[in-house]
């Protein structure tokens, strides 16, 4: 297995950070063929979505979790910024991993997708993110 650890600065706004063109090229380096690309975020308040970027649909997804989880003081778990407790159950609705099919060395992406980093805990403005290609 190749891995590799990365950071990303998200800084202190909500974000959805495409990380395709960096999972392309950590591949690259692993000389990847067939296998899969697994993309881990160790954080208890990020996630990793596939979806559409660039015709607004990373503000729609930014959008809806305001709407399910707003930024208030409902929740129970209260450190840092006031609504930062939503920050906490957001893994359990955006998962902080996928895997990706690898073939003859090119992620098996629709056409439209990409990979990104959901970001809404503005307390923490670096976050790591683990790929590592699993050759199949």
């Amino acid at each position: 297995m190749h891995s590799e650890e990365i950071e990303i600065h998200t800084g202190a706004a909500e974000v959805v950070h495409d990380l395709t063109d960096r999972c392309v090229r950590f591949l690259t380096e692993a000389a990847a063929t067939d296998g899969l690309l697994h993309v881990w975020v160790p954080h208890a308040t990020a996630g990793l979505a596939i979806i559409e970027t660039g015709a607004d649909s990373d503000d729609d997804l930014l959008a809806a979790l305001r709407d399910l989880l707003p930024p208030d003081s409902r929740w129970r778990h209260r450190h840092g910024s006031p609504g930062h407790g939503r920050d906490h159950v957001l893994p359990g609705l955006v998962p902080p991993y996928a895997s990706i099919p690898v073939l003859d060395g090119r992620l098996a992406l629709g056409t439209w997708q990409s990979i990104c980093l959901v970001d809404t805990n503005v307390d923490n403005p670096v976050r790591k993110v683990r790929l590592s290609y699993l050759p199949g």
